[in-house]
């Protein structure tokens, strides 16, 4: 299931900060290492398994096909948001039923 694989690759910190800093703009995987902090391996790690989840996607410029420039896939996200819009709505409806519980 996608909303798995999307929620399994988000879980860690450097992959959510990652996912943050391409909803800026498509950066170079060199960049991201250096903003995150990371050695280059271990970016490299951390990318694959966002392209994996199908996250984001790599291109390389037509003048250096040894740079990979990321960027987010703009449907990656279909399935989180919308289980998040069910999932918020539903515990609308329990919060407003308990509301009405309680102040009865």
């Amino acid at each position: 299931m996608s909303l798995d694989r999307t929620l399994s690759a988000l879980a860690d910190p450097h992959r959510r900060r990652a996912v943050e800093l391409l909803g800026e703009k498509p950066r170079r995987a060199g960049e991201l290492a250096e903003l995150l902090d990371l050695s280059a391996p271990a970016m490299s790690r951390h990318l694959r398994t966002l392209r994996k989840a199908d996250i984001v996607e790599e291109t390389s410029p037509e003048f250096d096909a040894r740079v990979r420039v990321y960027a987010l896939k703009a449907e990656s996200m279909t399935d989180l948001k919308v289980w998040l819009r069910q999932t918020e709505a539903m515990w609308a409806g329990q919060l407003a039923a308990f509301k009405t519980f309680v102040e009865k």
